[in-house]
């Protein structure tokens, strides 16, 4: 078996624990693949390494990141791609997509190959930027926002849901998210909490000037668009899981469905999400 391992190379205890991994994957017989930023660190590990990403993507069986949250989304897009399951391991601070914590590691990674693991589908976004007759397509693991730019001015918004116009709002953004993103920054936008399994778009508007907006749960056969009005002297971006950003002129239009693409995500427990969730956010306010 062929194990992918993507490592965020600026956490000195994602490498540490990364060589533990390899290590533990080898004596169990899988031969492990990394991607080429990791030939220097990791030249010695018995890794074979890929020229590219999407070959890594391609070669493996399943792939295992170690990193935060923002390392598993950014190998995300790529799994999902090529249909790739993914695991995560959390050395970061909370790790709400991360099936794995450090100290897990011994053992419970091995079960990866005896096939004793659960899979869960996740909802993956397609977000279309339509400009000047062009179509550019994104795909978003978490989160779409539509915001004002440097400048903090409130901007006016248009919604529309298949084509027709459903509502209008001045706020600082409006973010679209999966249900896995529901508990990243929609949540820190006032956002209610989906379990990740769900099937539906979250629209939440972000600093609205309204006491009655609030965030509208959309059916997952939806196409929602955005048009803006910007205030003179500001601009407007469109951010995709925080790794994108794309400048949105007023006669540009944003577009957000379901991606036809999906996320397998890997557990080698059966957890509650809930009770996950508590525990996390628990330790995010010992912090």
């Amino acid at each position: 078996m062929r194990i992918a391992i993507v490592v965020n190379l600026t956490k000195k205890k994602a490498i540490r624990c990364a060589a533990q991994i390899i290590a533990d994957m080898q004596s169990a017989g899988a031969e492990v693949l990394m991607p080429p930023d990791c030939a220097e660190r990791f030249a010695n590990s018995g890794a074979a390494f890929s020229d590219s990403l999407e070959q890594l993507f391609e070669l493996a069986d399943m792939a295992v990141t170690v990193g935060g949250d923002g390392t598993i989304i950014h190998a995300a897009k790529y799994a999902a791609c090529t249909d790739t399951p993914l695991i995560g391991v959390n050395v970061g601070r909370l790790g709400f997509a991360a099936d794995v914590e450090v100290d897990e590691i011994i053992g419970d990674l091995k079960n990866l190959l005896s096939g004793s693991y659960y899979t869960e589908q996740r909802l993956l976004l397609d977000v279309t930027v339509q400009k000047a007759g062009e179509e550019k397509h994104f795909l978003a693991v978490n989160d779409a926002v539509v915001t004002h730019g440097t400048l903090s001015k409130i901007v006016d918004f248009t919604l529309f849901l298949n084509g027709e116009e459903i509502s209008k709002y001045r706020a600082d953004g409006l973010l679209f998210s999966t249900p896995t993103g529901s508990t990243a920054y929609s949540l820190s936008a006032g956002g209610p909490i989906l379990a990740p399994q769900m099937e539906c778009i979250l629209m939440t508007p972000v600093c609205p000037h309204s006491l009655f907006s609030r965030s509208v749960l959309f059916d997952v056969d939806s196409e929602l668009g955005v048009t803006v009005k910007i205030p003179p002297g500001c601009g407007c971006v469109l951010s995709i899981d925080g790794e994108i950003n794309i400048n949105i002129a007023e006669q540009d239009v944003v577009k957000v469905r379901r991606s036809r693409q999906h996320l397998t995500l890997l557990s080698v427990k059966k957890r509650n999400f809930y009770r996950k969730l508590n525990e996390k956010l628990k330790e995010r306010e010992l912090r």
